[in-house]
């Protein structure tokens, strides 16, 4: 644990990316098999179990030391992660009889994750907290902060995939879109995982359960001249299709497996069993790149986004919930085929291939399967004088933009530029009243970074000044809660602003005097029972501060109600 503590250390006081890179490598080379599996495991942000609960700790922390409560929650509000705040205050108790500082016997990390911290994690009431209490005492300070962290299940130190990839292929001489791929699907830390991760290239790298890394496309940003073209080469050399609002996902048919991954590496089977049947019909050794919704049959348009999140996380969906919202599988590439993999062959060949599979596949005997395999069509463009018009009718399609991608492009991994872009419609905008604001978590502990936004329940509010706050605050509705959006100087700014203008506290949340306007940008808005204003509103943050614009002047509920039937527009 020592090393891997001193690691954490490193990493948190390197100056670049570089640094770090060879401070991982170094670290991997030296570190036995089974402790670089698990410091693997942890730096990807995959030790998510939660074996003892921030609260619990709290419990433990106080009961065991002459801290008020009120003391810890300030300190935690200012930090911003249990697991840190303990860390700091614990530090500072007296020494318990009979267990040093620092007194913990040495153990690998893999002893640790295995053994110890489950054992903690296993024992119940006054046992618990006596050792958890032992446990802190002999550690180091350093080491204290790490453990609490394994604890919470909130390991985070800054420390991105891409990173960490180019560390292990500098240490093992692979390439990182190998790793990457070894690792899509899990990672159970082992010294056998660790062994088979940095194994020799054997030439034939899916297993029977495993997706491909995703490639993943760049927002495009747009020439100032509007004469010059918006990518290299002529129009024709690039394929257009919609962008989806769904799901992004991988439909696997290898052996006798049949399965449905997210981009975010999460096996979906259970939410979609009708296009588990699907897979189930394809011919061996496929993978489909594509996007999930939820579509009518008679239906030329998917529905909204918010009729897929009534499948997510459903283990088994019911019949009525299969019959109101039928999922499919939109295809927009292939990615293996009879068992080849065709990442490196252009999309101009992977679309032809796809468009043969899914025509075989319709000309078969799989009516019932059929149904839910739709083939992403190609947009006519000859000319980029076509690609704004073209833009503008996304929202009649059901579709939030365009998809740009060279006809010559492999399959890559990642975010790479220059191959594939993403061209999407310009939000929808209102201008709303900060109402709320909360204080944010981790860097941002000390800072109110979480806002909550309101709309007037008149069109037409009477022109108001500070001394009517509360009557302001009766005839606003909260619309939305937006954390995105400003730079870093306007937070500060902003922060001053709440902590003078406070009207009331409610726990950790602020109520404030309802002055400042800012535009809210959003993909879309839904009609919803559970949120006060009657409408749900899709990813919504800031795109402006509107210190120009008085409160009365906001945008009113009439308006975004207004909005929920207006016709598509770009």
């Amino acid at each position: 644990m020592r090393q891997f503590t001193a690691l954490i250390e490193q990493l948190d006081g390197c100056p670049g990316t570089l640094a770090k890179v060879e401070a991982l490598r170094v670290w991997f080379a030296a570190a036995p098999a089974a402790d670089a599996a698990w410091a693997l495991h942890c730096l990807l942000g995959k030790q998510r179990r939660r074996l003892i609960t921030g609260r619990r700790l709290r419990q433990i922390c106080l009961e065991a030391s002459s801290l008020p409560e009120w003391l810890f929650d300030d300190c935690h509000a200012q930090v911003g992660d249990s697991a840190e705040t303990i860390a700091l205050l614990w530090r500072r108790q007296p020494c318990l009889e009979g267990h040093p500082r620092g007194g913990t016997p040495q153990a690998s990390l893999q002893e640790w994750m295995e053994e110890r911290l489950p054992a903690l994690a296993a024992l119940e009431g006054e046992a618990q907290a006596e050792a958890v209490q032992a446990l802190w005492q002999g550690l180091e300070p350093d080491e204290l902060l790490v453990v609490n962290k394994l604890l919470t299940g909130g390991f985070r130190i800054g420390v991105g995939q891409g990173l960490v990839l180019r560390a292990l292929a500098s240490h093992s001489g692979l390439e990182t879109s190998l790793l990457a791929h070894r690792l899509m699907g899990g990672f159970s830390p082992s010294a056998e995982a660790w062994t088979a991760l940095l194994a020799p290239d054997r030439g034939d790298e899916h297993r029977s359960s495993r997706p491909y890394p995703f490639f993943l496309a760049s927002p495009l940003e747009l020439p100032p001249d509007p004469q010059q073209p918006p990518l290299p080469g002529g129009a024709g050399a690039w394929l257009a299709e919609w962008k989806w609002d769904g799901i992004r996902g991988q439909l696997i048919r290898r052996g006798d497996n049949s399965l449905l991954w997210s981009r975010g590496e999460e096996l979906i089977n259970p939410a979609f069993p009708e296009l588990i049947a699907l897979a189930d019909s394809l011919p061996q050794g496929t993978v489909l790149d594509g996007e999930i919704l939820v579509w009518q049959a008679e239906a030329q348009q998917p529905e909204a986004f918010a009729a897929l999140q009534r499948r997510l996380g459903r283990k088994a969906p019911g019949r009525a919930l299969l019959a109101a919202c039928p999922a499919v599988f939109q295809a927009y590439d292939l990615l293996e085929l009879e068992g080849q993999d065709l990442r490196q062959q252009p999309l101009s060949q992977r679309r032809a291939a796809l468009e043969w599979l899914i025509q075989q596949h319709r000309a078969a005997a799989h009516a019932a399967a059929a149904g839910h395999l739709r083939l992403s069509p190609q947009l006519a463009l000859q000319r980029w004088e076509q690609l704004e018009p073209l833009r503008q009718q996304a929202r009649a399609a059901g579709a939030e933009g365009l998809m740009l991608k060279a006809r010559d492009s492999p399959y890559r991994s990642g975010r790479r530029r220059g191959s594939w872009w993403k061209h999407k419609l310009e939000p929808y905008r209102l201008d709303a009243v900060l109402l709320y604001a909360q204080a944010g978590s981790g860097r941002r502990a000390n800072l109110f970074t979480d806002y909550t936004f309101a709309l007037w329940d008149d069109p037409e509010p009477a022109a108001v000044g500070p001394a009517a706050a509360a009557v302001e605050q009766r005839r606003l509705v909260s619309f939305a809660k937006a954390y995105s959006g400003l730079d870093a100087a306007e937070i500060a700014s902003l922060d001053r602003w709440i902590r003078s203008h406070t009207l009331e506290r409610f726990g950790p949340v602020r109520a404030v005097q309802p002055l400042q306007v800012f535009e809210l940008a959003f993909e879309g808005l839904q009609p919803s029972r559970r949120h006060k204003s009657g409408i749900a509103v899709r990813f919504p943050r800031i795109s402006r501060w509107r210190q120009d614009k008085p409160a009365a002047e906001a945008d009113s509920l009439a308006t975004a109600r207004a909005l929920l039937s207006a016709p598509a527009r770009g």
